[in-house]
């Protein structure tokens, strides 16, 4: 109820400043004042406030200078009028639930939860693990890379997130469940010098991402 009520109000703001404005033509001007005051007995409705009669133009009838007859016929038709609305709200609400629910049976989604413990790897300096999803057959990888960058000490860089690298692939749908084979393959890259035996000061770099290793486990 109050995102309903928050919306009206926010388009019940912007009308206002458009006719303010004066800018706008006659005509739809008029048309703006009408779905002003539509918009006004509609929210008044869902909050069970006192409907207000209107005439054609939307302004509010006076009843010291309308009759009793004229009121309650006016009062028919903004009761109907909002009735309409409701319905069809409502009917809207119902279609968007059901080809919601029809989407979700049609194409659901499935997640890959990921929790890497320790990276038991002899590098002797930093790295980077790359994990991701790899179809065999198609030759090709199907998620993007979940990257932790390893130091020379056996320990995540970000030392913060020590016994807390997790990581969710996520939007996995029926397609992928109906491939023959899915590998989770891990990757790892050692940053630092071209060659581990290098002692040369004068050749020594840094820096330089080289592959090291790769392991993968086909289900």
């Amino acid at each position: 109820m109050f995102r309903s009520v928050r919306h009206m109000i926010y388009d019940l703001i912007e009308w206002r400043s458009q006719i303010l404005s004066g800018t706008l033509p006659q005509d739809e001007l008029k048309e703006l004042k009408k779905k002003v005051t539509a918009k006004i007995d509609y929210g008044n409705r869902i909050l069970d406030l006192d409907l207000v009669v209107r005439d054609e133009d939307g302004n509010i009838l006076d009843p010291e200078q309308t009759s009793t007859i004229s009121l309650f016929r006016a009062h028919e038709i903004a009761s109907k009028q909002v009735e309409e609305r409701l319905q069809e709200e409502k009917s809207q609400k119902q279609n968007i639930d059901i080809n919601r629910q029809a989407k979700f049976a049609a194409t659901p989604s499935f997640a890959l939860f990921v929790n890497l413990k320790n990276v038991v790897c002899k590098i002797g300096e930093d790295a980077e693990v790359l994990m991701s999803l790899y179809d065999p057959l198609e030759s090709k990888f199907i998620s993007e890379n979940y990257l932790v960058r390893w130091s020379s000490c056996g320990l995540p860089k970000d030392i913060d997130r020590l016994h807390n690298l997790r990581a969710v692939f996520t939007d996995l749908g029926s397609k992928d469940l109906k491939r023959e084979k899915i590998s989770f393959v891990c990757q790892i890259v050692r940053v630092g010098r071209m060659e581990l035996r290098d002692n040369n000061t004068r050749k020594l770099t840094s820096g330089l991402r080289r592959p090291f290793g790769v392991a993968g486990n086909c289900e």
